[in-house]
């Protein structure tokens, strides 16, 4: 009998809040979901991107993903290990004036997920395109793994990519 592991268990428990939050709430839209097993490095990777029902700038995204490591510690039963998955949020929008809009996109995320998060914003455009408009992609990398033990956190953390995504609809 397949026994989930702890990327299964937070996987499942981070889309079935998300989808109620599409399907019974109406407070966003999921946009995408990948669920992919990387048979080279036998890792897993999940991701749910929404967009707020309103918001018309801001596609956030959640990334949740274990390494071959860390499945293999916990199939395996390895002694003192205790196993996880890491997770990472981003956020997709544009931006014209880098200078003031990046710096108040900073300034948002760390008021709702204090500086221990450092949020890292790539930015991007099509080459020959003439356009005064970047794409940002802003990336928060939690520094930790996520174990079963923070399964009740897990509203509580869904709850601070919505007020993200609220927010940063703004900038």
């Amino acid at each position: 009998m397949f026994h989930p592991t702890v990327f299964d268990n937070i996987k499942v428990a981070i889309e079935n809040q998300i989808y109620d939050y599409d399907n019974l709430d109406g407070i966003l839209v999921v946009t995408d979901r990948s669920d992919l097993v990387n048979m080279a490095l036998m890792s897993r990777e999940f991701t749910l991107s929404f967009k707020l029902i309103g918001g018309q700038k801001v596609t956030a995204e959640i990334v949740l993903s274990a390494s071959t490591k860390d499945l293999n510690d916990e199939i395996l039963e390895v002694p003192n290990q205790n196993p996880g998955c890491n997770l990472q949020l981003r956020f997709y929008t544009q931006v014209e004036n880098v200078a003031i809009q990046c710096q108040a996109i900073k300034s948002i995320l760390h008021a709702i997920w204090g500086s221990d998060l450092r949020p890292l914003q790539a930015l991007s455009f099509i080459y020959g395109e003439e356009s005064e408009v970047y794409n940002n992609c802003i990336e928060l990398q939690f520094k930790r793994q996520i174990t079963e033990e923070q399964m009740e956190d897990i509203p509580e953390l869904l709850k601070h990519v919505l007020q993200s995504a609220e927010e940063l609809e703004s900038v």
